[in-house]
């Protein structure tokens, strides 16, 4: 018989075809509908970007594994999953390429300003002038907020571009980049602040209006994290008041229900939460975030466990 799983969050139809043909796979409305399903949920299949409510968790009495097709766990109840012996699997290493080309893209194409200038070519405006210069990133210092695998892959890619690279993060890692334990003072020292801290209760708002005054009026910011790292309000009135000069965002608060203001700016490049959003990768994700799951039910491990929190 098939395990019945709860999914929270849509997959791609070709990975959702694989979910239907291993799993009996139900959706909260059908919990709804059916109240005595949740007396069979074995498992949790979710995205890093959805969450998991806790007064779900304990309507289902049998859940043994949350399973999120992600490296994210911050909206997932790790306590309560811990209090009920519940395991918490994630899905690491398997995109961090993906997330640092995003992140390099974004830079790129922030600094050297490619959206402006894709619609100045089809506007027909280069007939009558050239381009506006934009900025270099050859040279510039570059700051990481957060220094795990994904920031270590990003700070790799950009060492090709010349930049001087530090980071800063909970501890000194000793590693080949300096590390600056003060974040203001990182911020002050950096041309371009990128943050890939992972997010939570800790690291929420990270990114103040501290932060932004340091990083100033010719410093840019690239968040490729998740939203709630940046204080969005102080972060619009940084833009609007050019008390930065740009920013590349891929997260935010309340998404995909962005806040409007953000749509009236020209310093600001938006994509819609695209950090691992290739074929590719998103297979990759969900080939491990079942491997998690048919292990657990297998072995009673999962391969990629998260620590209790």
């Amino acid at each position: 018989m098939r395990k019945t799983v709860l999914q929270i969050g849509g997959f791609a139809p070709e990975i959702q075809a694989r979910i239907d043909a291993e799993f009996r796979c139900v959706g909260l409305a059908d919990l709804e509908r059916e109240p005595g399903l949740a007396n069979e949920v074995g498992a949790i299949l979710t995205r890093s970007n959805q969450e998991v409510p806790e007064d779900v968790v304990r309507r289902l009495p049998a859940l043994e594994i949350i399973a999120t097709c992600g490296v994210g766990y911050d909206l997932i109840p790790r306590a309560l999953a811990a209090e009920r012996g519940i395991v918490v699997a994630n899905t690491p290493d398997v995109l961090n390429a993906a997330v640092a080309e995003l992140c390099i893209g974004s830079l790129l194409a922030l600094l050297r300003r490619l959206p402006q200038a894709d619609r100045y070519v089809r506007a027909g405006a280069w007939k009558n002038a050239n381009f506006a210069l934009a900025t270099s990133l050859a040279g510039k210092h570059v700051g990481i907020v957060g220094m795990g695998r994904i920031g270590k892959e990003i700070a790799r890619r950009l060492e090709t571009f010349g930049v001087a690279l530090a980071y800063h993060g909970r501890t000194d890692q000793q590693l080949a980049w300096r590390y600056e334990p003060d974040l203001a003072a990182l911020a002050r020292d950096s041309a371009i602040l990128i943050v890939v801290a992972p997010g939570g209760a800790d690291t929420q708002h990270l990114i103040d209006a501290r932060v932004l005054h340091a990083l100033g009026p010719n410093g840019y910011l690239v968040n490729v994290a998740r939203g709630t790292l940046v204080d969005e309000a102080a972060l619009l009135a940084a833009l609007e008041q050019g008390t930065i000069a740009g920013a590349a965002l891929d997260v935010f608060d309340n998404e995909p229900d962005i806040d409007p203001r953000f749509f009236k700016l020209d310093n600001v490049l938006l994509t819609p939460h695209l950090g691992s959003a290739t074929h590719e990768t998103r297979a990759a994700m969900a080939q491990l975030m079942l491997d998690n799951v048919r292990s657990w039910f297998r072995s009673g491990r999962a391969l990629t466990p998260v620590e209790p929190g």
